[in-house]
This record gives structure tokens, sequence and C-alpha cells, in this order.
């Protein structure tokens, strides 16, 4: 079953069924760690405020950083498969050091550079997939869809474990159940995965398109960054906004995140199952018209139910964002599946960067509230971006 790819009819069979099963593993693998870290810095580490953001910038730094040296690299791979167990074996060895360790420069230094190769696991993934579904004939982007509805089912699980793990027995539990899923996703690689090889490259095509493409391309990769900055704004200053400006209870938070996640896999599937008829373009300005009309909303609402009602908008918003944004950067760099992907992913750290500074630089001044004003204008940008990005394959 590890042996090399062959063609199969277009359908689900047992290689398909496992590239969900590893994109939950991974999914629910990432998510263990991530909802609980400032907790952790706070109450095991016992820094300062000023020095968790220091860790939540460095950490999306270094995220960039080896994300683009492994797409450069494993482009030129004939299989991204052995990459992608390297990955997993330094994700665990990554969760085994925050469990054991309690040093927040050795965790700063290598505790984010060995996460940084976890975390890239799930960008190769995602590019092995791609390949996968462009070698067997099987539509890219329905499956594709299918297997980013797998990391939503993963954050549905995992932060509530997390939490139950880290408070009910220690926070050295938690990230030893990562480490496990890290180990239980190289093992399902190495054992059940395909040898995904790389389709050879017609002598005059290596990157003829992505350069043709390039103003195009850093045009999505802005209105991508804008708007995961935009849900970055969010999911910092609307808890505190609900708690703190409008009095609600505590609960209606955590509520409306479960919520806005249960909607999206719904929404995921279906942009995958349309966007054949209606193209990337289309869906794309959708999301961004849905996150504007989403935005503009929370500016104006002020009861639990009307706050409940808009995570339809916030699911439409994210749920093609996170599933057509990927598919959409790889049509435009054709041959670069894994360049692709990592510069999706660098969107997303880039708009947390952006998101996370200047959150609390507009809290400080002002109110809650004028986060959202502020994420209104950002997405405003990033649909202006999104208009000028032609259809795939279109000029």
């Amino acid at each position: 079953m590890s042996g090399t790819l062959s063609p199969a009819r277009p359908g689900f069979d047992f290689s398909s069924l496992t590239f969900l099963l590893v994109a939950l593993i991974s999914g629910l693998a990432g998510a263990l760690q991530a909802p609980a870290l400032s907790l952790f810095l706070t109450s095991e580490i016992h820094v300062r405020p000023f020095m968790v953001g220091l860790f939540y910038t460095a950490n999306a730094l270094v995220g960039i950083v080896v994300s683009q040296l492994l797409a450069h690299y494993s482009d030129r791979l004939d299989s991204r498969k052995m990459l992608i167990i390297g990955c997993c074996l330094l994700g665990a060895g990554a969760s085994v050091l925050f469990a054991w360790n309690r040093n927040y420069y050795l965790l700063l230094i290598f505790g984010i550079f060995f996460a940084s190769f976890g975390a890239s696991a799930t960008s190769q993934m995602f590019a092995m997939a791609r390949e996968y579904s462009d070698r067997t004939g099987r539509e890219s982007a329905f499956f594709g869809s299918l297997m980013r509805a797998q990391i939503s089912v993963a954050w549905m699980i995992s932060p509530p474990l997390a939490f139950a793990l880290a408070l009910g027995y220690s926070f050295s539990a938690m990230y030893l159940t990562a480490a496990l899923m890290f180990m239980l996703c190289a093992l399902v690689v190495q054992t059940l995965l395909p040898a995904v090889t790389r389709e050879p490259q017609a002598a005059e095509a290596p990157l003829v398109e992505p350069r043709q493409n390039r103003h195009a391309t850093l045009l999505l990769f802005i209105a991508c960054a804008l708007m995961w900055a935009s849900n970055g704004l969010y999911l910092i200053a609307m808890p505190l906004y609900v708690v703190q400006d409008l009095l609600l209870p505590e609960k209606l938070a955590g509520t409306m995140m479960g919520v806005a996640a249960g909607l999206e896999i719904p929404v995921m599937l279906l942009a995958g199952y349309y966007v054949r008829q209606l193209g990337k373009r289309p869906i794309m300005l959708l999301a961004a018209i849905a996150g504007t009309l989403f935005y503009a909303g929370t500016l104006l609402v002020c009861n639990a139910l009307s706050m409940l009602l808009l995570q339809g908008l916030n699911a439409i918003f994210i749920g093609i964002l996170a599933a057509m944004g990927m598919l959409y950067f790889q049509d435009m760099m054709p041959g670069q599946a894994g360049a692709a992907t990592t510069l999706f992913s660098n969107a997303i750290r880039l708009g947390w960067i952006i998101g996370g500074s200047l959150v609390g630089v507009v809290a400080e001044f002002w109110h809650w509230q004028q986060v959202f004003w502020l994420a209104l204008v950002m997405m405003l940008a990033a649909l202006i971006c999104l208009w000028r990005v032609p259809e795939p394959g279109k000029k």
C-alpha cells in the first residue's frame, strides 16, 4: 500500500480516505497545542504579556521562513512522502520539548523552530493531495474541500480536549497527547499513503505560467493576508468585546465559535461542489462580501441572538476562504503545488502577525468595538484586491 501511485478511477478509494484521515490526525495534533498556548506561557512559564506576544510573533515569523524553505525544496522532490514524515517527527519532538521544558528561551528558539516543521507537515500534505487528485483524475476542488473540512472537525474536537487535559491533568499530558498524534500521523503516512510522484513538466513550461501570473498572485496573497488579519482581529477581540463592552455572558463567545466552526463544514463542501460550475473567483468574492457584511453587522448588533445569527456570514467567509484560497493559489501556480500551498499558509501567518500587532494598539487607545472598524476596512481593501484577480487560466 505504501508503494507508488497508479492511476485510479474517479471517486473515492482507500488512498483517498487515507488522505482524509491524515488531514484529520494532523489537524488534531496542531489544534491540541494552539488554543492553550497563551495560558501555558502565563501559568507554566510565568512570563509577562509582552513575552507572550513576542512568542506568537516569533512563532509566525519562523514559520514563514521554514515553510518557504521547505516549499522551495519540496517542489524539486519526486515525492513529498518522506518530507511529511520528517516534519511529523520534528513536530512530535517539539511537543515533547514543550511537555518537559519550562525555560522560555529554549522554547522560543528550539521549540518554535521544531514546531514550524510540524506545522509545515499539513501544508505539504495538502500539496501532495493536490498532486494525487491531478494524477488520478479526481475533482481537486471538492477533494480539497473535504480535506479542509477534516481540519475544521479537528478544531471542533481538539480545543475542548486540550483544555480538559491541561486543566484536568497537566500541560505535559496535553503536549504528550499532541506528540502521539504527530507520531500516529507519521505512521499512517508511512504505511498507508502511496508515494505520489510528480508529473514531469514540459520543457517549455516550468515557470512560465507562474511568472505571467505574478501580479495576480501577489494581489491574491495580499487579499488573503488582509482577510486572515481581519479574522485574527475578531478572534482576539471578540471575547473581550462580548464580556467587557456588551456585558454578555462569557460562555457566549465559546458558543459563537462553536456555531461558526460547525457551519463552516457544510459551507466548505458546498463550495467544493459548486466551484466547477461557478469558478473560484466568484466564490472567493462571495467570501469577501460575506466577511464584509459580517464585520459591518458586528458593529451594529449588541444582543446574543443577533451575534449568533451573524455566525452564518462568518461561516461563509471563513469556510470558503479556508477551502478555496489554497486551491486558488495552486491553480495560479501550476507545477508548484508546494510553493502555492505554503504561500497560502504564509498569508494566514502574516494575517495573524498583522492582527495580533494591531489589536492591542487599537484597543489601548479606544475600545474593543473599534477593532471591528479596522477589520471592516481591511475587508474592503481585500475585496478590492480580489476583484482584480482573474479566474485561474484567464488573463
